[in-house]
């Protein structure tokens, strides 16, 4: 059973009601007004301006005794609301009603505009109920800002030796912002409020939250569960990015992963949940991304390209975790199978791990589509943007990792993917292109680069690949093509993996939103990349990539800026990257350890290219041979 609410739309982006409805400290008001309106029955809503929905598909007002549904919008009249049929706003004052529930926020000077509409000695309630209070809110004179709401979830865990760290920077600072605040609740995996807090943040500091510190702080017990965090101050961006490392006290057992941020709008549907290998466990993290209970059986797992779902039998609490072993579900499915996730709106991006042998490396689902449908124009743009849409990887050095690629489709109307996959070493020479062809939903097709005629002649061992359509055998595409790409650590078995989806690079030509810009209209042609570093211990690897769908600048002019934790600069190094190249450097390397001192712990990078759309990837590794990686993010 689906949560009847928009929470994203591609076209508009986050639905920022969906956030406030569902924000966790306005939970306790939702019930206490739900307690109210049924103890004043009967009750007239006004639906304003269509939120009465949103609050019923989260909350439930079926408890209450309701005298009407009434509308203001001439076009909404006649319309079913809730089960009613909507009377015109003018027919309020003729309701028996005993109380009247204005759904909408910032409702004063509606009420105020009712007063003469007011059924005699009817009480008013809004929405405003739910209100945060003020010090919590960025723009306070308008309630359904969405920067009032730029808010995410992170798995987050600190038991059985195994901790979770998080970090960030205050970008917001970037577009005008100031000092921000940070508000975070922290969830068990009952869904139990486990601590509740705020930190303030200066202008480009960096935001690190480590799950043993925290555990100290507050002196609580074990917990796998989920943090909740709250940007207050937020300017020009409402979403809030992060790197998360998980990490264990004996890394040669459970070794080191990595993730990112959460995606904070729940959707349908999730794909790019491998099933698993030989002598591997998944376990899919279903985390309650709101304050009702997910119903027994309201999320499903279905073989890709098959129409039978298996649901998740057990009911799920507000705010609880579940780690489901998918092989319970689904018996006998194994990589390089995929898995769908039918997840009904009631989770933000989920996280799954495998485990294997004693170790467990982490990594989290995509958005499966279901706006979309094939873009025929897509394989006539090759005069126009060259190689258009392109997904690109690391290929890490052939000596000490081998790597696999796994395509995964995205959208619910994808049948097919015709794919090739191409493989340019570090400085952008084109080595090899191997044809995939056209991919049926349901395949099972690994591509393990060691297997490529021609990969060894691979310029000092590494370079990248890049997935890109392929119509030499017809076939049709939609623009949103990701993949799942493996690494394992051939001398120790450590893994690791991450899953990204294709983009326009590098052209001046725009097609949709492609190529995508952090800031601004496309094209994006400019690069601004945060990287969190290691310590002593860990070192960072970084390899950025210089993909392009047509030839652009033959030579980036890339700068990796070095900052302490406080945000100041403590030192810069550069890099010019081929065009199709790419270049894997290690933090330890590129900065020595005098300047590595003076930046500290808790220092970041950014990567900041005026010229050029890099893409990157990022990990730490330990001496042990334990190893993560990752996709950046940019803001």
């Amino acid at each position: 059973m689906a949560l009847r609410i928009d929470t994203f739309d591609n076209r508009s982006g986050g639905n920022t009601l969906y956030k406030a409805l569902t924000h966790p400290h306005a939970a306790e008001a939702a019930r206490w007004l739900l307690a109210a309106l049924a103890a004043r029955a009967p009750v007239a809503i006004y639906d304003a301006n269509g939120a009465a929905a949103g609050f019923d598909a989260v909350f439930g007002l079926s408890g209450v005794e309701t005298a009407g549904v009434y509308v203001q919008e001439v076009a909404r009249i006649g319309a079913r609301v809730l089960g009613h049929i909507a009377r015109p706003l003018t027919d309020l004052a003729g309701s028996t009603a005993a109380a009247v529930f204005v759904a909408a926020f910032d409702a004063e000077r509606t009420i105020a505009q009712l007063q003469y509409l007011r059924p005699a000695r009817a009480e008013m309630f809004s929405l405003d109920a739910l209100r945060l209070p003020d010090d919590r809110l960025t723009n306070r004179r308008r309630y359904l800002d969405p920067l009032n709401f730029a808010t995410n979830f992170a798995f987050f865990r600190d038991a059985d030796g195994l901790h979770t760290r998080l970090s960030t920077i205050n970008y917001w600072s970037g577009y005008g912002a100031g000092d921000v605040t940070c508000w975070l609740s922290l969830f068990d995996g009952n869904g139990e409020l486990l601590a509740d807090w705020c930190e303030c943040c200066a202008p480009a500091r960096a935001l690190i939250f480590d799950s043993r510190e925290i555990r100290a702080r507050f002196r609580l017990p074990e917990f796998a569960g989920q943090l909740f965090l709250h940007i207050v101050g937020a300017a020009g961006h409402d979403v809030v990015k992060y790197a998360l490392d998980i990490f264990a006290d004996d890394s040669a057992g459970a070794g080191i992963s990595a993730t990112h941020d959460a995606n904070a709008w729940p959707a349908d549907r999730y794909a790019g949940l491998p099933a698993p290998a030989p002598g591997e466990r998944v376990l899919l993290w279903v985390q309650n991304s709101h304050p009702v209970l997910i119903p027994a059986g309201a999320v499903e797992l279905n073989p890709m390209g098959e129409g039978r779902a298996v649901p998740i039998p057990e009911p799920i609490a507000p705010f609880a975790s579940r780690a489901v072993d998918v092989a319970r579900l689904l018996p006998g499915l194994a990589w390089p199978r995929q898995i769908e996730l039918r997840a009904g709106k009631h989770m933000v991006r989920p996280r799954y791990e495998v485990v294997e042998s004693g170790r467990r490396r982490i990594a989290h689902v995509n958005v499966e589509r279901e706006d979309l449908d094939p873009d025929p124009n897509i394989s006539r743009l090759g005069d126009a943007l060259g190689k258009g849409y392109l997904l690109p990887a690391p290929i890490l050095p052939r000596r000490e990792w081998r790597s696999v690629a796994l395509a995964t489709p995205m959208a619910t109307r994808q049948t097919e993917m015709p794919i090739a996959a191409i493989v340019y070493d570090r400085d952008g020479n084109e080595i090899l292109r191997h044809r995939l062809g056209r991919l049926p939903r349901a395949h099972a097709t690994a591509l393990d680069l060691d297997e490529l005629a021609g990969i060894d002649a691979l310029r000092d061992g590494y370079g990248h690949i890049e997935l890109v359509y392929d119509f030499s055998a017809g076939g049709e595409a939609d623009g949103w093509l990701h993949a799942i790409f493996r690494y394992y650590r051939r001398t120790t078995g450590h893994a690791a993996e991450t899953s990204f989806g294709a983009h326009v690079f590098n052209t001046i030509l725009t097609y949709r939103d492609e190529p995508q810009s952090y800031s601004g209209r496309p094209p994006g042609l400019s690069t601004r990349l945060f990287l969190r570093l290691g310590d002593d211990s860990r070192d960072t690897l970084c390899q950025l990539i210089y993909p392009a769908s047509r030839p652009w600048r033959p030579l980036s002019a890339t700068e990796i800026i070095l900052y302490d934790r406080a945000g100041r600069e403590a030192a810069m190094a550069r890099l010019a990257i081929p065009c199709s190249g790419s270049r894997l450097w290690r933090y330890h390397d590129l900065f020595d350890a005098a300047t590595r001192t003076r930046a500290g712990t808790g220092a970041y990078a950014i990567v900041r290219d005026k010229t050029c759309r890099l893409f990157g990837y990022h990990g730490l590794v330990a001496a042990d041979g334990a190893f993560s990686l990752d996709h950046m993010f940019g803001f």
